[in-house]
């Protein structure tokens, strides 16, 4: 566990200064309690004492945007020269988007606004259209475990997809025991929840997901029935790393399927949830199968479900731990994506004859094919679908690489561009 005495670094950082350089305005968005607020505040107390830092959960400043957005905002900007104006909890003002558009159309200075907040201020499609060239939206995630440990970000999908993979140029994996893994998915990446005991966590993170239904929610969609999208978060919670249709889901919660994809969509814009499309060779038909929706996070996930330590002991389901254990190394690499040489879009498999590929990572035509175990061994049942990918599947046309995650400690190599690696290595010291 990481030293708490001070918040661990976020590998983000390097990304915001970049966008600054660059951009006008950097949109950065992410779920409620991720540490946005601090992660800006942390920066700019030390490097840039010039920015202005105001929030919108000032209700009085709100309001005052809200009848004067132009006016409001050119007077927050005053002696604070070439430094940002940082506006946290960005998605309260209506009225806020089109007064920055204006203001930095005619200012083409970069490193003007630094926008906080759970969704997109930009949600016109006019206005995000109009601001390309001038506005960067960045995601901060949960905390990775490589943040909490204060390591370096994995680039574990780089190594992949290079000419000849070698596990000499791979760190060193922790040696964890299966009950450690365990505590890792339980705790999730909340920098304030996770630290807490399992009881005081799971209480935390149930009364994190009301006050997105009450607040977060209400920002975007106005919900008549918050029951049902409550029931909705704990199906999908139950569901985490299965495929969906909100067919099936509107049944459930008795509801009809347009609210649910309505609530769905909104989940998706929170952050709270993460679609995970069907991959196929035809891109035109990557939207007609069936995705797969993971918990963005495993800690709420787990408090949802009332999931302890003991629910994965000797008499538990072994089912349950290899999806919960999928929808963590998903979130890891989700995590990890800004921090490739390379751009990777994340996918999963499933053909016909129900072969399928837990996650499939796609860099132009190179492919990692991903499989999670939730076992300390691996043998030829688990390495099959990788393998079968490879050598009669559409991997068999394109540069691929298949990695089996398990709890084990060792690297292995399984000749053909197959590997097995301890899901630690996802974290490893470089």
């Amino acid at each position: 566990m990481a030293n708490n005495d001070t918040l661990a670094p976020r590998h983000l950082q390097a990304e915001l200064e970049a966008a600054l350089a660059a951009s006008r305005i950097v949109n950065i968005i992410g779920p409620r309690q991720a540490g946005k607020t601090t992660f800006v505040r942390d920066i700019f107390a030390s490097e840039r004492s010039g920015a202005r830092f105001v929030t919108l959960d000032d209700q009085v400043l709100l309001k005052a945007i809200e009848n004067d957005p132009e006016s409001q905002i050119r007077a927050l900007m005053t002696d604070i020269g070439d430094n940002p104006l940082i506006i946290d909890e960005a998605q309260r003002s209506k009225a806020m988007a089109l007064a920055i558009k204006k203001i930095v159309d005619e200012d083409r200075r970069k490193g003007q606004f630094i926008l906080t907040g759970s969704s997109n201020v930009f949600t016109s499609l006019e206005i995000a259209d109009s601001l390309a060239g001038r506005m960067r939206t960045i995601k901060l995630w949960p905390m990775s475990i490589a943040e909490t440990l204060r390591r370096k970000p994995s680039q574990i999908l780089d190594w992949g997809i290079a000419k000849s993979p070698n596990l000499a140029d791979l760190g060193s994996p922790d040696k964890l025991t299966r009950a450690e893994y365990i505590d890792f998915i339980l705790r999730g990446g909340f920098p304030e929840i996770r630290e807490l005991e399992t009881r005081d966590r799971g209480r935390q993170y149930r009364d994190y997901v009301d006050s997105v239904v009450d607040r977060d929610v209400a920002d975007i969609l106005r919900v008549r029935k918050t029951d049902a999208l409550r029931q909705l978060i704990e199906q999908l919670a139950a569901r985490t790393a299965c495929e969906t249709n909100t067919t099936t889901l509107s049944r459930l919660i008795a509801t009809d399927r347009k609210t649910v994809d309505e609530y769905m969509d909104v989940l998706f814009r929170l952050s709270m949830i993460v679609k995970l499309r069907a991959w196929t060779s035809s891109e035109s038909k990557r939207d007609i199968k069936q995705p797969k929706y993971h918990f963005a996070d495993t800690g709420i996930a787990s408090a949802l479900r009332e999931i302890t330590p003991d629910s994965f002991g000797i008499d538990a389901n072994p089912t349950a731990l290899g999806a919960m254990l999928e929808t963590f190394i998903l979130g890891e690499l989700q995590k990890s994506l800004p921090y490739q040489q390379h751009d990777f879009r994340l996918y999963h498999w499933r053909n016909e004859r129900q072969k399928e590929i837990d996650i499939l990572a796609e860099s132009a035509t190179r492919l990692v094919g991903i499989e999670i175990k939730a076992a300390s061994t691996v043998n030829d049942e688990s390495l099959k679908a990788l393998k079968d990918f490879a050598k009669t599947g559409p991997g068999k046309s394109k540069q691929f690489t298949g990695i089996v995650f398990y709890l084990g400690e060792h690297k292995l190599t399984f000749g053909d561009g197959i590997f097995a690696l301890p899901v630690s290595i996802l974290w490893s010291k470089n």
